[in-house]
């Protein structure tokens, strides 16, 4: 018997058991189907953070406050504590401390609520204080009207910069350049709008207003801590100067703090690449969570395929019996029946495959999960069924093997 005639005695054998054949492809339909889109959405979600992170640049490290320790000994997170000030900001602009440093730019936010001047409109938002170099640590300008200058920072000026969504907010679709808006009874002229962060997820990345840092210290918020700042943005001349600019920096806040060890420090330096392997892990933990779920499927459609073949065999133990009377050997019934099984795994790992990819067009349109398909994953994911197909077909193929061609031509 050739393989030809084993192939098509099994499409036969699978044509005419249509309901039992679709059953058991379901069952491989759903595990496949569940490992492609278990791959596209942990890959689309690695791909999002990636793009978020990329658009504040590579070469950023961002310096946090450190902990505090309460009087009863309880100690608090990082940035419980200010202990940053716009003074080590202006240390790491130095050219020969810092000659890996491109730009510094220090931070101060609080939550604020901004009332339209003329229309009385109100919306909370963030309020930023900081320099001028924001928008080169932070690659993003002004998209309409200009960002805040030197000249504002020297004079805190009452001029602010708007995000979109606070603008959407504030004034709909008028144009807010020129306009005001007030805080705390303080009237600030809005100057410009900020540009969109396109591949942000949330709309606070770009719900914002940032007004210097001198007008945010002595007219907005003041206080004892004025010149305590929230973070300090560092950028690195380049990517490839990325380490020896968190050296430097490390080195001279030390300095600064008088800080003897680094086990010490009451900062912390977090890069863009720390932010994105932390994210990639907790993204490989969830990816490998739902690929174990997958893998039940996959399972539970192999004991299916499992199962119905052993039912097969069942009712065709005269048929069995007929082919090795004639001149059969085990190995072309073994043959037959593994063809069986390895093409019911073939039509559900490509039926599964084609209802991922559904499942990756339509999943965007309903939710803001992005899915990349990998055409890696999902040619391995057919290879795995025809090998689930083959697997549980081995012991039914075996078992029809192994009968007596005189006990199946007595069977009934």
């Amino acid at each position: 018997m050739t393989w030809r005639d084993t192939f098509w005695t099994a499409m036969d054998a699978v044509r005419s058991h249509r309901l039992r054949s679709s059953l058991t492809m379901l069952g491989i339909l759903i595990g496949i189907t569940a490992v492609v889109l278990t791959v596209g959405i942990g890959q689309g979600a690695q791909a999002t953070v990636r793009d978020q992170i990329n658009e504040l640049g590579t070469n950023l490290l961002v310096v946090s406050p450190g902990s505090s320790t309460s009087s009863t000994g309880v100690r608090g997170g990082f940035g419980t504590v200010t202990t940053l000030t716009q003074a080590d900001a202006a240390a790491l602009t130095s050219n020969v401390a810092a000659p890996d440093v491109e730009a510094i730019s220090p931070v101060s936010t609080t939550s604020a609520e901004l009332v339209n001047a003329s229309t009385g409109a109100n919306w909370t938002t963030t309020l930023t204080g900081t320099t001028p170099n924001w928008q080169t640590t932070r690659s993003r300008g002004a998209v309409l009207g200009r960002f805040i200058s030197a000249a504002d920072q020297r004079n805190a000026a009452p001029v602010v910069v708007l995000g979109g969504v606070t603008v959407t907010q504030l004034f709909g679709s008028t144009d807010p350049l020129g306009s005001s808006v007030t805080y705390n009874g303080v009237k600030l002229q809005v100057i410009g709008v900020l540009q969109n962060l396109s591949s942000a997820e949330q709309a606070a990345s770009n719900d914002l207003a940032i007004v210097p840092i001198s007008t945010y210290a002595q007219r907005l918020v003041g206080g004892v801590s004025r010149n305590s700042v929230s973070s300090i943005y560092v950028k690195a001349t380049s990517a490839g100067t990325l380490s020896a600019a968190y050296q430097e920096t490390n080195a001279l806040l030390l300095n600064t703090h008088h800080v003897a060890t680094a086990s010490s420090a009451d900062f912390s330096i977090a890069t863009q690449q720390s932010i994105l392997a932390a994210s990639n892990t907790v993204d490989n933990t969830l990816t490998v969570m739902l690929a174990g779920i997958a893998v039940i499927s996959l399972l539970v459609g192999g004991i299916g395929v499992m199962n119905i073949m052993l039912v097969s065999v069942t009712e065709r133990i005269r048929e069995i019996g007929v082919r090795k009377a004639i001149g059969a050997s085990p190995s072309d019934i073994r043959r037959q029946f593994l063809v069986e099984a390895s093409v019911l795994g073939l039509a559900g790992g490509l039926l599964g495959v084609a209802v991922g990819i559904l499942g990756a067009v339509l999943i965007p349109q309903f939710s803001d999960q992005r899915v990349i398909l990998s055409i890696p994953a999902s040619i391995g994911a057919i290879v795995i069924a025809i090998g689930i197909g083959v697997v549980f077909g081995v012991y039914p193929a075996s078992r029809a093997a192994r009968l007596a061609p005189i006990d199946a031509l007595r069977s009934e």
